[in-house]
């Protein structure tokens, strides 16, 4: 994932911003790390460079 793309996303379940968290970086892309919402504070993991905004059940 690059870091343009929070300028898109937002939280899946408040619609608020979220703030990045990087576990691991390849050059520009963003490959480990999470993305937390500033409001509900959920979680969303980013794998392999997939962010995973599937909202909590």
């Amino acid at each position: 994932m690059k870091k343009d793309l929070l300028d898109i996303i937002c939280c899946p379940v408040c619609k608020e911003d979220l703030i990045l968290k990087i576990n691991k970086l390849e050059g520009e892309e963003i490959v480990e790390g999470t993305l937390e919402c500033v409001k509900c504070h959920n979680k969303y993991p980013i794998e392999e460079g997939i962010p995973n905004l599937l909202p909590p059940e």
